[in-house]
């Protein structure tokens, strides 16, 4: 569906920039279009002068998507960068044990963005990669954070629609406000094929000296038990943790 096209050329620039997405990472010039609202010839131009800064890269098709320029920019982000250095040992050391996926995601409103993701070649297959952003109520991460988020935020997002991924997402207010009570009484969020069917995460939240700033979860196929992945996905938390402190 396109946007409403806005009026300043910041905002352009960054309607053009939002076109692209884990959906979308490849673009063309009519695509971008379609998906700002931008006339076609304004979004050559905006889409010209990114490419020559480096925001976007062309591809021999003719397609456009976004360049390392931005993605150096993009990694000065404080709440990745830190975050993410001093997390990577922990993340490591679990995914060396487990073998399955292991995630570390930031809150953004009503979403999680992920900010690190390991996984082996045989690990079960997952939506969500470095970058990408997925419903707070439907992840392990998500429910780790938002158990812990601002309750006038929590209240927001309980109050808006919750997109559906597969039969057993959990969408009614009430369900989804006893899974945060759970998630603030044991620790952890345990999310059974919410996104996917054939997977299930484990996550728990992940603080510095201020409080919750992350959270941290592993992702394993739906036949094994969460429950027994809960104690190394605590440790690795707490080391995190410390890290940051």
């Amino acid at each position: 569906m396109a946007r409403v096209a806005r009026s300043t050329v910041t905002a352009r620039v960054l309607d053009v920039l939002g076109a692209f997405g884990t959906d979308a990472p490849v673009l063309t010039l009519t695509e971008i279009s379609r998906r700002t609202g931008l006339p076609l010839t304004t979004t050559h131009r905006l889409v010209g002068e990114l490419a020559a800064w480096g925001a976007l890269e062309r591809a021999d098709s003719g397609e456009y998507r976004i360049g390392l320029r931005l993605w150096e920019v993009g990694a000065l982000a404080p709440r990745g960068m830190g975050l993410r250095e001093r997390a990577m040992p922990y993340l490591e050391d679990l995914h060396e044990v487990t073998r399955h996926n292991v995630q570390l995601a930031v809150l953004d409103g009503a979403e999680v963005v992920y900010v690190e993701r390991l996984s082996a070649h045989d690990a079960v297959s997952i939506r969500s990669g470095p970058g990408s952003r997925l419903p707070a109520t439907a992840t392990g991460v998500g429910l780790a954070l938002l158990a812990h988020a601002e309750p006038g935020l929590v209240e927001r997002v309980l109050a808006a629609p919750v997109r559906r991924f597969t039969e057993r997402t959990v969408t009614d207010p009430a369900a989804l406000r006893h899974l945060l009570g759970e998630v603030r009484r044991t620790g952890v969020a345990i999310s059974v094929q919410q996104i996917e069917l054939v997977s299930q995460s484990v996550g728990t939240p992940v603080r510095d000296a201020a409080g919750v700033v992350a959270a941290l979860s592993i992702v394993v196929p739906v036949e094994a038990n969460p429950h027994a992945y809960v104690p190394a996905v605590l440790a690795a938390a707490r080391g995190i943790s410390r890290a940051l402190r």
